[in-house]
């Protein structure tokens, strides 16, 4: 009985961790559009006196969606700005305790997630259904809505990565290395 409950844990946990693979692939994809915008602006701006009408909306509206896209495969592998120094020293001294506390860390970075979710959702149906929009009308428009999704759809994610962490902790990827000499330079 516990065996397909694992099994069904395990395969979901691959499948979040491919989505969160792909959405920062796609975040990254976003980043280099945007540095072309950009560039081809300055260029436009510099040398024909014409620029890029809505790269302002353009970067910004960029920004949200790279930070959102990317923000799930960051937590998958443990790279969220964090202070885990002290639980790098319990863990030598205290490992069960250590582990205690980074699933309750884990949980409550679940439950944080699922509540951006749960508040993102209404603004997402609100936008869909206005076809509300950002920008400066006759210069650049673009509606809100797939930014809101980006955010609905990266925090459900998160909530799930966490959740997976909570269950079944990854100690492979460990980001505070004590054990580990400095190479000598010599």
């Amino acid at each position: 009985m516990l065996r397909p409950l694992e099994n069904g844990v395990r395969a979901l946990s691959q499948l979040a961790n491919w989505v969160a693979i792909a959405a920062n692939a796609v975040g990254t994809l976003i980043v280099l559009a945007l540095v072309m915008i950009v560039n081809y602006d300055v260029v436009a701006r510099g040398f024909f006196n014409a620029p890029f009408r809505g790269a302002v909306e353009v970067v910004q509206f960029s920004m949200v969606l790279i930070v959102f896209l990317q923000l799930p495969d960051v937590v998958r592998t443990n790279r969220l700005t964090r202070s885990d120094g002290f639980l790098t020293i319990l863990q030598t001294t205290k490992p069960k305790l250590a582990e205690t506390l980074r699933r309750a860390i884990n949980f409550a970075s679940a439950v944080f997630m699922a509540l951006v979710a749960y508040a993102i959702w209404p603004e997402f149906v609100e936008m869909y259904e206005t076809q509300d929009f950002f920008g400066v009308p006759g210069v650049f428009t673009a509606p809100w809505w797939p930014v809101k999704l980006a955010i609905y759809l990266s925090a459900t994610l998160c909530t799930v990565l966490f959740v997976m962490k909570v269950l079944s902790p990854d100690k492979q990827i460990d980001p505070v290395r004590l054990n580990e000499q400095p190479e000598d330079k010599s």
